[in-house]
């Protein structure tokens, strides 16, 4: 059924196209999609959010099943693809490893196999990268990355969207990262390339960027500043995010030492240009990473940039099961 003819019964009919195993699209990490998919990914997101603004239903994946797979504790990710996937007319499935054989040393290869096969799409929060690469290249159904060690692309696709939303195309725009070289950090480098922008990174010795994870090109598209200063100077969007990430508790004492000159401060801010918007993908400690005067000043989009989250993993499900749908 053609788009177009399946509208008005939409909220009985779902739009997802069957899966051919070998054939499937999976978003591991920002760089899996092209710019021209990303430019229908935030316009169609736009178009979801306006839906939901107006309480339009629309059930493109009606009768679907999403599995969310959690080895990490989540806020933001559990509650926009569990609220997301009831919003395109499917529902969701929790699964926590501690509650699954998982937990038991079930390998990953088999519990894809069967996962899978129960479900039509599967969302993972976990630690290494190659565990959902590993579910991935076992899987029948698109598997998204919810957040691993190395990447966080739902979370940056939902930033930019805000972005585009508040200050337009991003591209050609300076965005200023203070902080960490985290998941955060790598995956908006990822975006920086795809989406042809500047990143400036900034972190103090000993935490800088592994640069054999990062391709020439995607060098071209990057600043290294010792001096967060310099970092933010002229830029269209500060970021930062927790100084301990989660895994990496142990180290707190250290660093909280090593970044206390990396706060985004209204000095900060003020290097920026005037119209310059801070973002932080939560959970946030004012008087860490920033300080309370930006993340709740005028200046902040942290909180658009949070309801984002969900319009963006939509448009995201939406796109995997079903396709174009414009």
């Amino acid at each position: 059924m053609q788009a177009k003819n399946a509208v008005a019964s939409s909220t009985k009919t779902s739009l997802a196209k069957p899966q051919v195993p070998g054939q499937v699209k999976h978003y591991l990490q920002f760089a899996d999609l092209t710019r021209e998919e990303y430019d229908y990914l935030l316009s169609r997101a736009a178009y979801l959010k306006a839906k939901f603004k107006s309480y339009e239903t629309w059930h493109p994946l009606h009768d679907r099943t999403l599995a969310m797979i959690f080895e990490k504790h989540s806020t933001r990710t559990r509650l926009s693809f569990e609220a997301g996937i009831h919003q395109l007319g499917g529902h969701a499935v929790y699964l926590n490893t501690r509650d699954t054989q998982l937990g038991r040393g079930e390998p990953v290869e088999d519990a894809a196999q069967v996962i899978s096969r129960m479900t039509d799409i599967i969302m993972i929060r976990t630690f290494g990268q190659d565990i959902i690469e590993r579910f991935a290249a076992n899987s029948r159904v698109p598997v998204i990355n919810g957040l691993t060690n190395e990447y966080h692309p739902c979370q940056v696709l939902a930033d930019i969207f805000t972005f585009v939303e508040t200050r337009g195309s991003i591209q050609g725009k300076t965005v200023a990262w203070v902080g960490d070289a985290n998941n955060m950090a790598y995956t908006w480098l990822q975006a920086a390339e795809k989406l042809d922008f500047q990143l400036r990174f900034s972190a103090p010795a000993g935490y800088q960027l592994d640069m054999s994870r990062i391709s020439s090109n995607t060098l071209k598209h990057l600043t290294v500043c010792a001096d967060p200063k310099e970092a933010c100077k002229g830029a269209d969007l500060v970021t930062t995010d927790v100084w301990t990430s989660m895994g990496y508790e142990e180290e707190n004492t250290s660093r909280m030492t090593a970044f206390k000159d990396w706060i985004v401060s209204q000095e900060l801010m003020s290097l920026a240009k005037p119209n310059a918007v801070f973002m932080h993908c939560l959970p946030a400690h004012r008087g860490e990473e920033v300080t309370a005067e930006v993340i709740d000043g005028p200046q902040s989009v942290v909180w658009e940039e949070a309801e984002n989250r969900l319009h963006v993993q939509k448009a995201l499900m939406e796109y995997l099961l079903c396709g174009r749908l414009d």
